[in-house]
């Protein structure tokens, strides 16, 4: 299933699966995370109090640090940048912006998971490639 278009009832039955249990807070982190995509914590914080009212920006971080050790959502982190979180948990790539710092979702260059080969795997079985593409977007070029 893409998880990019996840609903309610189906982010709480990810939820469970993965012995989480479901709550409130929860169910707006994901939602915070799903109309943002990379999104810093910071940001999806100031949304799920929008949406919520009092939370505080700890049970948000855990939020975060749970559903993403769990693959319900994505942990990135471009150089330079604090961590962004995205509910695209399949395997793509970025393309970042040096001047706005705007990110964007690529799919990957060839092919299936891990897109790339390396020269060498010395001896790990690799599974994934993390590729960050830099550049200056189109509205900063003007």
């Amino acid at each position: 299933m893409d998880k990019s278009h996840q609903s309610q009832s189906d982010v709480s039955a990810a939820l469970k699966s993965a012995g989480m249990q479901v709550t409130a807070q929860r169910l707006a982190v994901y939602r915070a995370v799903q109309t943002s995509p990379h999104a810093m914590a910071d940001e999806i914080c100031q949304t799920v109090r929008e949406d919520l009212g009092v939370i505080s920006r700890q049970a948000v971080y855990d939020a975060l640090n749970t559903m993403s050790e769990n693959g319900l959502i994505r942990r990135i982190q471009p150089a330079g940048s604090p961590a962004r979180y995205e509910h695209r948990v399949d395997n793509h790539h970025h393309l970042a912006c040096r001047k706005c710092e705007s990110l964007i979702d690529i799919d990957c260059a060839v092919g299936e998971a891990p897109c790339l080969t390396a020269k060498s795997d010395h001896g790990y079985l690799i599974d994934e490639a993390e590729v960050i593409y830099w550049g200056i977007c189109p509205a900063c070029q003007q």
